[in-house]
């Protein structure tokens, strides 16, 4: 189809002023602008508004996902290739693994509305995860499992779990960015970046993929252990998960080192401290 020039506009309906400016994005030159304009139609300046509008919003998403790529576009101009973001989700629960994801992004990947997995409605995290998995160099997803979490505590599981996800990928990395901490005993030099899954893209993709895995195991056990609700509150300590927990008791899935399974069970919240860490992340995690 040949470029839009001013005289056509007269000729073309609303409806197809609209599919052929927002629907399918056709370029509007300087001069159609400005027939468009001085169009007697309002429906014809309206759709104007809107091209405007939208040009507007990816100019502010293109200069958002700049700043998202500050850390990494440092890395890439040192001549290091495979920066990979790591990130885990479910610190915090009563019930259910602690999973993390790591991934390595190309350097002209751009995917429109990433964002740290917690500011993402479920629908748009899912979209976002299924873009990352087949857009990536490498992800890989791993957990540790609620035995781990009760013998190493979750602070302890969670660092097992990154160091999974990151010797799951199938590209050896060449340095890693963190959320707010350093994993101990690899090889690879890292950068830990506290609100990391905020300020980074790659470890904001991390976290997509480790929040969306977690989320989508927690439903399949839910139909496990049915009447807890893990497929609703993915095991964090809500108002329902705690009524459940009263009147079931406490399932194979239950974080036994955390204080409130330990009531549930009839024994001593022997580490509080723990339950205490998992409140503390969950402003964090969910």
């Amino acid at each position: 189809m040949r470029a839009m020039r001013p005289e056509d506009l007269a000729r073309l309906s609303v409806a197809e002023l609209r599919a052929r400016l927002l629907d399918r994005g056709e370029a509007l030159g300087d001069a159609c602008e400005a027939a468009l304009e001085a169009d007697p139609r309002a429906g014809a300046r309206e759709v104007l508004r809107l091209v405007r509008k939208r040009r507007r919003e990816n100019r502010a998403e293109g200069q958002r996902l700049r700043h998202l790529l500050r850390y990494e576009g440092e890395l890439w101009e040192r001549g290091l290739v495979h920066v990979a973001g790591v990130d885990e989700a479910g610190m915090a629960p009563l019930a259910g693994p602690v999973v993390a994801g790591a991934c390595v992004l190309p350097r002209d990947y751009r995917p429109r509305g990433i964002d740290d997995s917690k500011q993402l409605d479920r629908a748009e995290r899912e979209r976002l995860a299924e873009d990352i998995k087949r857009n990536a160099v490498c992800w890989a997803v791993a957990r540790a499992e609620v035995e781990e979490i009760d013998r190493l505590n979750v602070y302890w599981a969670g660092m097992l779990a990154l160091r999974r996800a990151v010797d799951g990928l199938a590209v050896r990395p060449e340095h890693l960015l963190v959320d707010a901490r350093k994993l101990p005993d690899l090889p690879f030099p890292q950068t830990p970046i506290v609100h990391g899954d905020a300020l980074s893209l790659t470890i904001a993709a991390a976290s997509i993929l480790a929040k969306t895995a977690r989320d989508a195991l927690m439903a399949e056990l839910d139909l496990v252990h049915p009447g807890y609700g893990f497929a609703r509150h993915k095991g964090y300590p809500t108002a329902e998960h705690f009524d459940a927990l009263a009147r079931l008791g406490a399932c194979p899935i239950h974080r036994r080192s955390f204080a409130p399974v330990r009531v549930a069970l009839g024994l001593e919240p022997a580490q509080g401290d723990l339950f205490a860490l998992a409140e503390a992340a969950v402003a964090e995690d969910e």
